[in-house]
């Protein structure tokens, strides 16, 4: 029997850091990606030198069918496995000004950024009400807290998750399942590089751009037991920018 943590959008960046931080405190790992696979497989390597297991799992977490069918299956598959945390951290961006927004741009970030919860979250919530015991971690983003101009749709789907959040972990406390949220701002990953970094550190109290670490010690600590006690809640990883 092994303890599992999922970590969805984890072949890089933030998703890549969480895989590392997970799998450092023991866990083996659950690797979701959608279409890269060189770099899912350069993540699984480095997961592997820390001495855990890491088994890949390609499937779109916008698509249901998907969902079920790879996810679904490998629960199917592992029944004597324990799948203890959940973190949902795929995420896409389409910026654009809501005036100049085609359909497809709303529909693909909603669904990617929002719908996905729904699917996998619902699909792993199951076992651990069972187990009486749970880490759900959602990252969400300063967008989704404060709001951006050009982001309506990324900004909305990352509300929606925070009040989701906060709703599901009213629901599952008394079971011993945890749901929280990290909110990061500006880290430096794929997501970010063609921003101005030199410019919006000005803006920034720390004067800099977080790493993608950053980030995945705050998840490593919801899901450790020092968290036990915690829930509902939504922490800024964003040095100072918005509190």
């Amino acid at each position: 029997m092994a303890k599992f943590a999922l970590i969805t959008g984890g072949s890089r960046g933030i998703g890549r850091a969480i895989c590392l931080e997970l799998a450092s405190a023991g866990y083996s790992i659950l690797l979701n990606y959608h279409s890269n696979e060189e770099q899912a497989r350069l993540t699984q390597n480095m997961v592997l030198e820390k001495g855990v297991t890491c088994e890949l799992l390609r499937f779109d977490v916008a698509n249901k069918e998907d969902v079920q069918s790879t996810l679904g299956g490998w629960l199917e598959e592992h029944k004597e496995d324990i799948l203890e945390i959940l973190v949902n951290n795929a995420g896409v961006r389409k910026d654009n000004l809501l005036l100049f927004m085609p359909d497809e741009e709303w529909d693909q970030v909603l669904s990617t950024n929002l719908d996905s919860f729904f699917s996998v979250t619902k699909l792993v919530l199951g076992n651990m009400l069972i187990n009486k015991f749970g880490r759900i971690i959602n990252v969400v983003s300063l967008s989704g807290v404060k709001g951006m101009p050009g982001q309506t749709n990324y900004s909305a789907a990352k509300a929606g998750l925070i009040g989701a959040t906060k709703a599901l972990a009213q629901e599952v406390a008394r079971k011993g399942v945890t749901v929280n949220a990290v909110a990061p701002g500006f880290i430096k990953t794929d997501m970010t590089e063609e921003l101005d970094e030199k410019a919006l550190s000005g803006m920034i109290p720390a004067r800099r751009f977080g790493e993608p670490e950053d980030v995945a010690h705050i998840v490593g600590f919801l899901a450790s037991a020092g968290a036990n006690y915690i829930t509902g809640e939504v922490i800024n990883v964003n040095g100072g920018l918005y509190t």
